[in-house]
This record gives structure tokens, sequence and C-alpha cells, in this order.
């Protein structure tokens, strides 16, 4: 008879869809920001200050830039959480991948509408 421990907090449905729903958003603002691009006769500074003038764009790139950070966190939290075995350092992992997604989300605010 198998001994099965649960551990942790039920992640595992809710954290695949995500993932799913994430790569989704990231691969539909790629297809679309390469089917702009190959529209251009060509791609130079005022291309990009065109294209990220708009309040459409800066906001979906936020939200692919998100999807990123959220879609990272899911992959490496499994992955600390499948070989990292001391407590002690995998919380320190996650507390410094946290902070740093956290870092760069701010970091894409102030680029992308110039704070």
């Amino acid at each position: 008879m198998v001994n099965r421990v649960v551990v942790g907090a039920h992640y595992g449905l809710r954290d695949w869809l995500i993932q799913r729903v994430t790569a989704i958003v990231m691969a539909v603002y790629c297809v679309a920001l390469v089917a702009y691009l190959l529209m251009q006769p060509q791609v130079n500074y005022d291309v990009w200050t065109a294209l990220f003038s708009s309040q459409i764009v800066r906001t979906f790139t936020l939200l692919f830039l998100l999807s990123v950070f959220y879609h990272a966190w899911i992959g490496v939290r499994n992955v600390v959480m499948d070989y990292v075995k001391s407590a002690a350092v995998r919380l320190v992992i996650h507390v410094l991948v946290i902070l740093a997604l956290l870092l760069y989300a701010i970091w894409s605010i102030q680029i992308l509408w110039g704070m």
C-alpha cells in the first residue's frame, strides 16, 4: 500500500491553468508585435515611439510583462519546491525571487509610463 503524504497548498490545477493562460497572453502579444513590425516598411525610433505612445499598446505590454513575471514565479517556485530540500534555503530563494519580480514590475511601469 502506498502511503501518500499531501503537502503544500494544492497548487496543481490552478497553477497549471494560470501558466497556460499566461503563455497564451504572451504568445498573442508576440504574434501581434511581430505582425505589426513586419507590416512596417522600416523599423526605426519613430516607429517604436509611435507604437508605444498608444495607451492600448502600453496596457497590453504591461499585461504581457505581468504574465511573464507570474509565469516565471510559478515555474521557479515549482522547481525550488521540487529540488531544494532545506526549508530555510527555499524560503530565502522564494523571498529573493518575489522581491526581484516585484522590482521588475515596478521598473516596467516606470518604463512604460515614464514616471
